[in-house]
């Protein structure tokens, strides 16, 4: 059925040319001679047509146009058009020359023959394609509403968004004014639709009424500019949607009409970070990697990212088997089944990490498990120092004793002058590995990767706001003054493989977290994304801060030294390493006392190797103001 199909199509293909050929020469001559040709170039004609047809359905062939569909036409087919009509006539020139005449038309009809072709050829296909167009337009019409939309950016993008807009109805668009920064290009018209001015011609009274819909088309601008149109746009009842992102595209694979809601990391103006992506995927394909708390948010986008390197083989470890199972499907799914092995395992059972490594032999470690949640982690603190410490103290033992080579700590910015035991606990993490790594040698190199907090990952505020915002409000927040720093969870992985790249071992990275963004304004502009006013439509309700948190987040301690490094976003701390003796005694005395101590004893406990922990003691913290950093005293 195919081959005959295939068979079908090529006669319809070559028939349509045949055709196109005999016309064109027949009006050649028909203007060479002012429509009255000699009897004996009529004959001259006929003889040679049979190797005229073969010598130009031969090109055709050669340049492809066999294989396209004559009901699709762009310029691509437009280019191989001409180049088989320019070779068909070079062909027919030498063999003129050649032949003094003999064996070819005269030069003047072969110079029209070829224009008057290639004119026919591509009107032939536009108009296949134009009734095509007008076909699958009128069936979709009669069917649906098109509603009209605003398209923000009159560049390659923004035309190409439109096109397929106007020849595809089902998406229920219709492009109806182009708006762009470019001054030059206002009052002019692309495929009919005029370019109104910039986008703050929203703002204006010449604003058509039926116009509620606005699709940003710049997948290349600058995150601030594209950040500022939001912000102008916001509250004025106009649903806003974008298209993706150049990386999105190339990650998605999926077309310009793919378009998306606008989200709240569009609005953190925050540029894409350049990667040394050939550098990363050279230092971990053919390799054996592994990642802890896999099934986690910033464990499975590691997954996604270092399965594009070609690694050997990518172990996943996670305790849970239930998120473990997700993300193995989701990957599954991507096709990269033949390179996972998924690994129920809990990074304090040290005789199963022991395991692991013998059988499987990882030589890159990135370990992102970790208890994370503040507030509960504020009242059962033998789970936090059992996870972060415990836990991170033997995997980097069994790392060690098993050949890896490198060994990434996800560590925290909360883990800076802590008043909360998750980010205490981070610390003891980082300090540990800093003075493991002095002593073991430089077998392994031991690294830590400090940032703030990722939008959307599981219990962050944005997924929390989205529900309370479902749900009708209140949107609750802690204080009206609160601040936070926030990065794409795609953004933070990548930079953490950069971190790794970059890693001699013994460093503490710090990733560039931009500016700290206060929650209540978070919160003000995740309602209005909806289409709703906040306070009008959706309360915001303060609740006071919890137990453990801070009012703001800070990025070095004041006796660590910033020092830039090769990526103009990660910074590295230098500090000088504690005393291994020293941090394992104290640890061995907290894990001595997670039996016996109340949570509040174990916090106090902790500030022995924490000194600058000020924790919070019978539900009451220090006031912010009488916070130090005890060791620069």
């Amino acid at each position: 059925m195919i081959i005959r199909n295939q068979i079908v199509r090529h006669g319809i293909v070559g028939g349509s040319y045949v055709l196109l050929t005999i016309l064109s020469l027949a009006l050649s001559y028909l203007l060479r001679f002012e429509f009255q040709p000699p009897a004996e170039d009529i004959r001259k004609l006929l003889s040679l047509l049979p190797f005229l047809l073969l010598v130009r359905l031969l090109v055709m062939v050669w340049m492809g146009q066999f294989e396209s569909l004559l009901t699709f036409f762009s310029v691509p087919d437009l280019m191989r058009i001409l180049r088989a009509a320019g070779v068909t006539t070079v062909v027919f020139i030498m063999v003129w020359y050649a032949s003094g005449g003999k064996y070819a038309p005269p030069r003047s009809i072969v110079v029209m023959d070829g224009i008057f072709f290639t004119g026919m050829a591509c009107g032939f296909r536009l108009w296949l394609r134009n009734l095509r167009d007008t076909k699958e337009s009128g069936a979709s019409k009669t069917k649906r509403h098109l509603e009209p939309v605003a398209i923000i950016g009159a560049g390659d993008a923004g035309a190409q968004l439109a096109q397929q807009l106007m020849r595809n109805p089902k998406f229920g668009l219709k492009p109806l004014i182009f708006l762009d920064d470019d001054q030059h290009k206002w009052g002019h018209m692309i495929h009919g639709i005029r370019i109104a001015g910039g986008p703050e011609w929203l703002l204006g009274s010449k604003m058509p009424a039926a116009l509620h819909r606005v699709v940003i088309a710049m997948p290349s601008a600058p995150r601030k500019r594209v950040q500022a149109i939001i912000e102008m746009l916001e509250g004025r009842g106009l649903q806003l949607d974008t298209m993706l992102s150049m990386n999105e595209l190339i990650d998605s694979k999926t077309s310009l009409t793919q378009l998306r809601p606008i989200q709240i990391d569009d609005l953190l103006g925050r540029e894409p970070a350049e990667l040394d992506t050939e550098g990363i995927r050279l230092m971990l394909k053919g390799r054996v990697v592994a990642v802890t708390g896999a099934g986690g948010s910033i464990g499975s986008e590691l997954c996604r990212q270092i399965l594009r390197c070609e690694p050997e083989k990518l172990l996943l470890i996670d305790q849970s088997e239930g998120l473990l199972f997700i993300i193995e499907q989701e990957l599954v799914a991507a096709g990269f089944k033949h390179l996972m092995v998924p690994l129920v395992a809990d990074i304090c059972d040290a005789e199963r990490l022991a395991g692991i490594f013998a059988e499987h032999r990882p030589t890159t470690l990135f370990h992102a498990a970790a208890h994370k949640h503040v507030p509960m982690m504020e009242s059962q603190p033998v789970e936090a120092i059992k996870n972060n410490v415990l836990g991170t103290m033997r995997l980097a033992k069994a790392a060690a004793a098993g050949g890896v080579k490198s060994f990434v700590l996800i560590s925290t910015d909360k883990a800076i002058n802590p008043t909360n035991v998750m980010g205490a606990t981070k610390r003891m993490a980082e300090m540990f590995l800093q003075a493991f790594g002095a002593e073991s040698g430089g077998a392994c190199r031991f690294i830590s990767v400090r940032f703030g907090n990722v939008l959307g990952s599981s219990g962050s505020v944005v997924p929390i706001f989205q529900k309370q915002i479902a749900a009708g409000g209140p949107v609750k927040v802690t204080h009206p003054d609160i601040t936070r720093y926030f990065m794409t969870i795609p953004e933070a992985v990548g930079l953490v493989l950069q971190s790794s790249l970059l890693g001699q071992g013994g460093e503490i990275f710090l990733l560039d977290m931009g500016k700290p963004v206060k929650i209540v304004d978070l919160a003000k502009t995740m309602i209005l994304l909806q289409g709703l006013k906040p306070e009008e439509d959706i309360s915001i309700e303060f609740t006071g801060l919890r137990p453990g948190e801070k009012m703001f987040e800070e990025l070095s301690y004041n006796r660590e030294t910033m020092k830039n490094t090769q990526h103009p976003k990660i910074f590295k701390l230098t500090t000088t390493s504690p005393c291994l003796k020293e941090v394992s005694a104290e640890i061995t005395r907290l894990e001595t006392g997670m039996s016996r101590l109340t949570a509040d004893e174990l916090k106090l406990q902790m500030t022995r190797l924490v000194p600058e922990y000020i924790p919070g003691i019978q539900g009451h913290r220090p006031p912010l103001d009488q916070r130090q950093d005890l060791t620069s005293a």
